[in-house]
């Protein structure tokens, strides 16, 4: 019997994860790191065969194991990076280090090291090939890992899904391709999906610093929303958008043709998300179109990526030769485990799974916030850097976290934080907790800032004056910030346990290469913190194989829903059945169920019908189109609004409802407009599709509870408020009413502390960002494009949804938003700056003096939209009455 070959690379390295001595030398290397980063230095480290680590490391770097390549290539990369930190001076360390990362192709690390390797002719010879082959088109003096070089050549296949690490750059290589394409004369239309609007600016203000003069030089635009203004001119386009924001613009301007798609944080397919099926409709949209673009599926950690692309071939599955899974991080995470119980700091091995005591902390009734000043001051004083992101499960957790961790701090008195803080008092309030705390250095990040504002606060992380953000979840949605170290206080996202996909991005967001080559990850067990065992599970867990949303054995939508949809459209019902799952399941079942209506009543294919096949036939199919046939409307692709509110709102709007007028000077009368919102609730049944917003209603009766509070809103943002003045007002309100409703607490007296007043800012915050300009918006572009139809014109005056979007039904604001402005920009400009917009031959132009305004994020703005909107400023000043 002839004898299986094995080569010697398996023989090297198949065994090599379990060398006794390369375990030691690793766990060794761990527990001397710790004392290090710790500041501990009366415990003694333990001796370390540095020559034979490093021998070590260089051997994993080589690694060709067909399953454990990326693992020995990491590993190789710590060992390597501890003997740099610890043995810096060492004849050896300075020899092999260099070596290393250059066979690993980390030419960035490099760069942060700031050495080069010294090799032999052959080897040199190869890291110059190696070198140039790595190097990012375009931009010589940047170099591609291995990894992302691999996923970068292959975007240009029909469809490709990877994921990779948080740290390897992701969304970098989406960009690089981009801008590589249109440098080199490439006339397509390309969109980016982010699943959050926050990273909709991040991306379009990185893309714009990428291609600067270049978006002019090839007659590219990058395009945020339908309504902007560059969309009306002859040009090529870079969209970022959410899947929403796609989703209206496919079914608005359906002539738009994509060539390349990227879908990012695609494991958003995977999960409880009630935004998760806007994904699957904006695929099949685009799959159907007479030309489909490229898709590429993005997402962290997981091992399965090839799973995306049964969206593209629901029928024939998931193929493994269209996907690229890598495990290598080009930088480096030590994590400990904080125990407040006990009082004890562990360290934690990755490849042993084993955590080692460290030491006891020796201060009883230790706080988490004495945790975060230890790390962050520990930092600091070892190499001058201590930037800390502290995570939380929640906004208000947050919030009181920072500020418990600023009590007895002094201002730094530093003119950019200062000027931020007098922003947040001018744009929000003066009374927000957050002026105060930026003015420390302190801030906290979490969803419903206002946008500049939230950049701004980024900005100041990234440049170190900023040294300590707390956060919620919205950090994992892939916003790129410089940590040095991460504080976990929590195993929950909201109400809902972490996942390991969730805590593998949430430790990614430490140690980012462009900043360091490592972080340090510290999670705090106690009372009312992170669970002990939980964190343990989360720290030794893998990433599971993933499960889209819509497959029945991904716990989401179960068998027992799928059959209640297919009976409920067989019956002509679309107002589908309610079991006992939680209203987020329901809402996600609900516009699957919308979906596949679509799907059925078109005759057309997609994984939504595709997963629905155990419970169709010939017969059930039929029944469902007799069902739907006679309709009078049929259900289209905007998967928010069911055929049933279609229907009613149709009627409406046939027997003459309209938006009610507003008076000459855009004032909103309440009463009038609360009628409105009445009269949609019943259209749209707010009280069964929106139960918990819009359409929530006391126990035990039928009255609308919040919708008072949300016409408010409505009148005062529409009117085009300022969120100073809209603070102020509803400030005023509680005082006269003397009551303050608290989630969890229900109704209090108002006192008018200054923790009630943010209490109420931080509601009104919350409620514009889900309500106003989430759920109101999207019912509102209903009603226009209804209204549209049905009259037969293509806009109309007084058009509500207009005020929504812009926040305003001032014309030059709803012009300068179109332009690239934001809302809070706008306003300052309408209300501050003489003659900084004129309308020339119909024509927008801008005043060149915004690009040098004294308000910052006016300044900012400007020279995005000097770029991405240049012949915004292309009237020379002399048409410019004198600026003032």
């Amino acid at each position: 019997m002839a004898e299986t070959p094995v080569n010697v690379g398996e023989l090297v390295f198949n065994d090599i994860d379990s060398n006794g001595f390369l375990q030691q030398l690793y766990a060794n290397l761990l527990y001397n790191y710790g004392l290090y980063r710790l500041r501990l230095p009366k415990r003694e480290p333990y001796d370390v065969d540095v020559e034979a680590a490093l021998r070590f490391a260089d051997l994993l770097s080589k690694s060709t194991h067909p399953d454990n390549r990326d693992t020995h290539r990491v590993w190789a990369q710590e060992i390597a990076l501890l003997c740099q930190i610890l043995y810096p001076n060492d004849p050896l360390t300075q020899a092999y280090v260099p070596a290393i990362f250059t066979t690993l192709g980390n030419y960035p690390g490099l760069r942060q090291l700031g050495v080069t390797a010294d090799t032999g002719f052959l080897d040199t010879a190869f890291n110059a090939y190696q070198a140039q082959y790595l190097t990012v088109p375009g931009d010589p003096a940047m170099k591609f890992f291995v990894p992302q070089k691999k996923i970068y050549e292959r975007l240009t296949d029909g469809k490709f899904s990877f994921s990779a690490p948080t740290s390897l750059g992701k969304s970098f290589i989406m960009r690089t391709f981009i801008t590589n394409q249109i440098k080199s004369g490439v006339k397509e239309n390309y969109a980016i999906i982010v699943p959050s609007k926050a990273l909709i600016n991040e991306t379009r203000s990185k893309l714009i610093a990428d291609l600067g003069e270049d978006l002019e030089r090839y007659d590219y635009r990058i395009v945020s929303a339908a309504g902007d203004i560059v969309l009306e001119g002859d040009h090529h386009f870079i969209f970022v958008l959410t899947p929403e924001r796609l989703l209206y613009l496919l079914i608005g301007k359906p002539s738009i043709e994509f060539a390349y798609v990227f879908f990012d944080e695609s494991h958003k397919l995977s999960g409880k998300n009630s935004r998760a099926p806007f994904y699957y409709q904006t695929v099949t949209i685009l799959q159907h179109r007479p030309k489909p673009p490229h898709f590429i599926f993005a997402s962290p950690n997981i091992p399965n990526p090839e799973i995306f692309l049964r969206l593209i071939n629901p029928e024939t599955g998931e193929s493994e030769a269209n996907a690229i899974a890598t495990q290598y991080s080009p930088v480096v995470q030590f994590k400990y485990l904080v125990n407040l119980y006990d009082d004890t700091i562990s360290s934690y091995n990755d490849y042993t799974q084993e955590f080692s005591h460290l030491a006891s902390i020796e201060r009883p009734g230790t706080t988490a916030a004495d945790i975060t000043r230890f790390v962050g001051e520990s930092s600091r004083r070892l190499n001058n850097l201590g930037q800390t992101i502290v995570f939380h499960s929640a906004r208000q957790r947050a919030v009181d976290a920072a500020r418990e961790y600023a009590e007895g701090m002094a201002n730094l008195n530093d003119e950019d934080l200062d000027a931020l803080a007098k922003d947040i008092e001018r744009d929000v309030h003066e009374d927000y907790y957050l002026s105060d705390l930026i003015r420390k250095g302190i801030s906290y990040h979490i969803g419903y800032l206002p946008p500049a504002i939230r950049e701004r606060i980024e900005g100041l992380f990234r440049e170190g004056k900023i040294a300590t953000l707390f956060c919620t979840s919205t950090l994992l949605e892939g916003v790129n910030l410089p940590a040095d170290n991460l504080v976990i206080t929590t195993n929950k996202i909201g109400r809902s346990g972490m996942t390991p996909v969730d805590f593998k991005n949430l430790i990614g967001r430490v140690g980012r290469i462009e900043f360091n080559l490592y972080g340090n990850v510290f999670i705090v067990v106690g009372q009312d913190l992170a669970d002990e065992q939980k964190a343990k599970e989360l720290l030794q867990a893998s990433v599971p194989t993933q499960k889209l949303s819509i497959e029945t054995d991904s716990h989401i939508i179960s068998n027992r829903m799928k059959q209640d949809v297919v009976n409920d459209l067989q019956e002509g019902k679309i107002e589908f059945t309610k079991g006992n799952e939680t209203y987020e399941r329901y809402d996600m079942k609900r516009k699957f169920g919308l979906m596949l209506l679509r799907d059925i009543t078109t005759g057309r294919q997609s994984l939504v019908r595709e997963e629905f096949s155990d419970y169709l036939n010939e017969q059930t199919i039929s029944r469902i189109h007799t069902a739907f046939a006679q309709r009078e409307t049929q259900q289209d692709d905007d998967i928010n609004v069911s055929v049933d509110q279609t229907e009613s709102l149709a009627d409406a709007i046939k027997a003459g409802l309209k938006y009610p007028q507003i008076s000459q000077d855009g004032k909103f009368d309440y009463d009038t407009t609360l009628a409105f919102l009445e009269r949609l609730a019943s259209i749209f049944k707010w009280r069964i599709y929106d139960p918990e917003t819009l359409g929530k209603t006391a126990r035990g009766s039928n009255q609308l509870t919040l919708l008072r509070w949300y016409t408010v809103l409505l009148t005062q943002w529409m009117e085009g408020h300022g969120l100073r003045s809209i603070m102020n007002r509803a400030l005023d309100y509680h005082l006269r009413q003397g009551t303050l409703y608290i989630a969890g607490k229900g109704e209090i007296r108002y006192e008018n502390t200054l923790q009630h007043r943010n209490i109420v800012i931080s509601e009104i915050l919350k409620v514009l960002e889900d309500v106003i300009l989430f759920s109101l918006s999207n019912y509102f572009l209903k009603f226009s494009n209804e209204y549209k139809k049905v009259h037969g014109v293509e806009q109309f005056k007084n058009d509500w949804y207009e005020y929504v979007e812009y926040g305003t039904t001032k014309q030059e604001t709803i012009l300068l938003q179109r332009l690239g402005f934001t809302r809070e920009s706008a306003t300052y400009i309408r209300t501050n700056i003489s003659n900084a917009l004129i309308l020339h031959e119909g024509t927008p132009y801008l005043n060149p003096l915004l690009l040098e305004s004294t308000n910052i994020n006016v300044r900012k703005e400007a020279n995005e939209i000097r770029y991405n909107v240049p012949e915004a400023f292309s009237l020379p000043s002399s048409y410019f009455p004198h600026h003032n």
